[in-house]
């Protein structure tokens, strides 16, 4: 048998005492709870969706019920870009759930037969993982950032100055972000 070490020797099931193996046995098993993070992960980001949805659909038909005098165009372009933002959140739960599948339990190999797995889900490592999460992550801030912008109320040129500067401020660091090709 080959060992992922050239120098590490594995021992055989006759070289371990049934204790070790038991032991051994139980504690590799014990990465199975992963499947509750990855069930829940799942079902979270289909809840997610499914009200990102509902937000849009309900944003989109309170528009036309107006009448043509009174459209809140901030009104429905925030609840859009709620539902945005709720689908984001639910991307970010669905990479974590096949992440954490694919690290702790087993390769998915119906994903792997996919043409998109290779531009989205395939994590290598954990720090893959956490660098997909955290660049949704980050566009989940932007788009939440920008749902607030538009409700804001701008009293004098200072609030617009602080806008223009924030809105500055984010665009470059999503310039760095992507010349780091975290």
């Amino acid at each position: 048998m080959d060992s992922p070490h050239p120098n590490e020797k594995i021992k055989t099931a006759d070289e371990q005492s049934a204790f070790e193996r038991i032991f051994e046995s139980a504690l590799w098993n014990s990465r199975l709870i992963v499947l509750l993070a990855v069930a829940f992960g799942t079902l979270s980001a289909v809840v997610l969706f499914i009200s990102g949805s509902l937000e849009i659909i309900v944003s989109l038909f309170h528009a036309v019920s107006l009448s043509p005098v009174e459209v809140d165009y901030v009104e429905i372009l925030s609840a859009i870009i709620g539902g945005v933002d709720l689908y984001l959140i639910g991307m970010v739960l669905l990479i974590f759930s096949f992440g954490i599948y694919e690290l702790a339990i087993s390769k998915i190999d119906i994903a792997r037969n996919s043409e998109s797995f290779h531009t989205l889900l395939e994590i290598t490592n954990l720090d893959d993982l956490k660098n997909k999460i955290i660049k949704v992550i980050i566009m989940v801030l932007i788009v939440s950032f920008f749902q607030r912008i538009l409700a804001m109320k701008f009293t004098n040129s200072m609030d617009m100055l602080f806008m223009a500067v924030s809105i500055s401020v984010i665009c470059i660091g999503v310039y760095f972000l992507q010349r780091l090709k975290m």
